[in-house]
């Protein structure tokens, strides 16, 4: 798939667990790891926008296009 999800890299920086962010969301970990690994078929813009609030961050930050 040519978009790339770099939520692990952002936790990474943000010294944060998945866990703590799936909670901060209010999303199952199940789900968070879905997004994570690439395997969702899409993601609201509202729960874009929290990843960002939550990391300090940009949606470009979290999301990379990547030509197969």
């Amino acid at each position: 798939m040519p978009i790339v999800v770099n939520v692990d890299v952002m936790l990474a920086k943000r010294k944060m667990q998945s866990k703590e962010l799936a909670d901060r969301l209010g999303i199952t970990p199940a789900n968070l790891s879905i997004l994570k690994t690439g395997k969702a078929k899409g993601v609201r813009f509202d729960t874009l926008e929290a990843i960002c609030k939550i990391l300090n961050c940009q949606p470009g930050d979290i999301l990379e296009y990547v030509e197969a």
